[in-house]
């Protein structure tokens, strides 16, 4: 019996590691969710006093250092038992954030700007420019201050207020260039020489006007349906010099030709000598009487002999 005692005892004692889990301890990094920190955001088993407030949060995006020194004052404070043991002990507090979107803070440039005489679809240059961040879960608002506009030299300044909640509000000096731009045909895809442009072979843009070369294509009516002259990359804008209309009528391609007159309406099979576009002339062979006449390119294929066409003389033919 006394035997069966001695090896109870062990057993009823609570294990030296799990009494030192208990003790508190800083945490190396953390993660502050809130405007306000909190004493068990510092330190593991903090107990009842993890929801005593110790101080405000870093603002969002940003990190501080807490060294031995700091943490012992913390706790000591906050009446929490723990001393740093080798003086190396620290945490590092960091409070995560997200950018408030650049295009929400052009387009609220632009409608200020339009008002001082800027041109609505500018293209907002902020150089240096890093947008603030705020709280994860937070809707921010933004507003703008003291904006001055420069015509002459495209240049503007403004005051950016950003509010939301769980953050001081932040007022940020900004400045720039609004400059001019210009709509423009860009191809979404990479096309070859001959090929005929379709709807989804193209996107409209706007660039900076300084930017765009004289001769560059700005309504997607002058690039759908012709043909490419020479081939183009993505992104790259269509030059109108590039350009052509698309051949309806291939060079020795067969067609119908129509002749049409005064009550009467005649067809014939024929052969194309040369590429035309609609309703650009072009030699045709008949190929039953083998004499080539000149018609013009009607559609697909079909070619419409022009009224008192005579026969025409050909390289290589008597």
């Amino acid at each position: 019996m006394f035997r069966r005692t001695l090896f109870a005892l062990p057993l009823l004692a609570p294990p030296a590691h799990a009494a030192e889990a208990l003790s508190p301890s800083p945490r190396p990094l953390v993660l502050a969710e809130e405007p306000l920190l909190r004493l068990g955001d510092i330190f593991e088993n903090a107990g009842r006093l993890a929801h005593q407030a110790v101080g405000a949060a870093p603002a969002p995006g940003r990190r501080m250092l807490l060294d031995a020194a700091s943490l012992a004052a913390i706790a000591r404070r906050h009446g929490l038992a723990w001393r740093p043991l080798s003086g190396e002990e620290r945490s590092i507090v960091e409070r995560p954030g997200r950018p408030v979107p650049r295009e929400e803070i052009e387009a609220l440039l632009r409608l200020d700007l339009a008002r001082l005489g800027a041109e609505a679809e500018s293209e907002i240059e902020l150089p240096g420019f890093a947008p603030p961040l705020v709280p994860l879960a937070s809707l921010p608002e933004i507003a703008l201050e003291a904006t001055h506009y420069e015509a002459a030299g495209r240049r503007f300044a403004a005051t950016l207020v950003v509010a939301a909640e769980g953050m001081a509000t932040q007022r940020l000096r900004i400045a720039g260039r609004a400059l001019p731009t210009v709509p423009v045909v860009v191809a979404a895809r990479r096309l070859a020489a001959g090929e005929v442009v379709r709807p989804a072979d193209i996107e409209e843009r706007r660039l900076r006007a300084e930017r765009v070369r004289p001769g560059t294509a700005q309504r997607a009516e002058d690039v759908l349906g012709m043909q490419l002259r020479r081939p183009i990359g993505t992104d790259f804008p269509f030059m109108l010099a590039d350009l052509v209309p698309a051949a309806v009528v291939r060079k020795n391609q067969p067609v119908l030709m129509v002749l049409d007159g005064p009550g009467l309406s005649l067809t014939a099979q024929g052969r194309a000598l040369e590429d035309a576009a609609r309703g650009e002339r072009v030699p045709v062979m008949n190929l039953l009487s083998r004499s080539v006449v000149e018609a013009e390119a009607i559609g697909p294929g079909r070619v419409r002999v022009l009224p008192g066409a005579v026969p025409l003389r050909v390289a290589g033919r008597g």
